[in-house]
Parts: C-alpha cells; sequence; structure tokens
C-alpha cells in the first residue's frame, strides 16, 4: 500500500517499490555509488552518512525536505551501529538549525518510514511559517502555499545549506 501521507511516495512509487534488500537494487544505494543524480548534490557526506534534498523529478520541489541517510546498507534503526547513531543524531541535529537559521522554518519534522526502501534513511522536513495546522506533520508537504521550486531553486537552497554548515563548523572550532 502506497502512504497517503507523504507526496512524493506517490509519485516516485514506480522507483521506490522495490523491495529487494540487496544493496545492487537499491535506490539510496544508487545514489551513494552516483548512478542516480539529484538537484542540489550532497549536502554533506562522510564516511557514515550522506545528505541531500528530497526531489520528486514531477513539479516543483518541497523546498528544504532532505534526505538524511546512512552510506552503509542497512534496512533500519535497529541495524545501525552506536558510531552511526551517533553520527545521524549529531547531522539532525545541525540540519535542524541550518533549516532554522538558513531557511527560515519554524519546526522541524523527522520521519523514518522504511516500509518500501529497505535502507535506512530519515526524511528532515520544514515547517514553514503560515502553515495551516491542518496540513502539520506528515502533509506538510501538501500545503499548496508550502515554498517550491524547480531544480534551479533547490540547487539555491542546497548551497544556502551548505554554507550556513560551513561556517557552524568554523564557529565550532
Amino acid at each position: 500500500m502506497i502512504p497517503e501521507s507523504i507526496s512524493f511516495l506517490r509519485r516516485e512509487w514506480s522507483l521506490l517499490k522495490r523491495q529487494d534488500s540487496d544493496a545492487e537494487a537499491c535506490f539510496i544505494c544508487w545514489k551513494h555509488r552516483g548512478d542516480i543524480t539529484l538537484p542540489g548534490g550532497v549536502l554533506y557526506e562522510d564516511d557514515l552518512v550522506s545528505v541531500g534534498h528530497m526531489w520528486g523529478g514531477e513539479g516543483p520541489a518541497y523546498l528544504g525536505y532532505l534526505m538524511v541517510e546512512l552510506k552503509r546498507h542497512v534496512p533500519g534503526l535497529a541495524d545501525q551501529t552506536d558510531e552511526e547513531a551517533q553520527a545521524l543524531g549529531v547531522l539532525v541535529a545541525r540540519l535542524s538549525r541550518a533549516l532554522k537559521a538558513s531557511e527560515g522554518a519554524e519546526h522541524i519534522y523527522l520521519f523514518v518510514f522504511g516500509d518500501h526502501v529497505p535502507h535506512l534513511h530519515m526524511h528532515l522536513v520544514p515547517r514553514y511559517p503560515g502553515t495551516p495546522q491542518a496540513y502539520w506533520g506528515t502533509r506538510v508537504d501538501e500545503w499548496p502555499d508550502a515554498p517550491r521550486g524547480d531544480a534551479s531553486v533547490v540547487e539555491v537552497v542546497c548551497e544556502r545549506l551548505r554554507q550556513w554548515l560551513a561556517q557552524e563548523q568554523v564557529r565550532s572550532q
């Protein structure tokens, strides 16, 4: 069954419906190998984690919707190492601060589903000021007046986030 609450899954179901846990058949592993490139590219990457902007390919993207992924192919939260869990936690916190400071988000959601793509990944989704309460939570990206943009706008958002992350790194040293 396709979830009704996250619109990108409905649009991209044909690509995401692969149930094979083999890394060779994994959409996220394809991205990490460079077989698939998305607007905005990789926002951050180290030996354990990677993050990029969500791109559904049809119409404008919900701006600031980030995918935070383990580099290692594991199916779920219980399968990650403590080191991977720490890296994900720290990165999610940094990205949340970046979305608030750089993009003006008022709240940040973190979703982990894992039902359709058996590679641990997290959906980090900002909620912007003025979002009606009917769209809070998993429906936030369905708000008709939400900030959206084409590939070129996603590139600009990603560059702002990269700059904020780099400046934060310098401030923390």
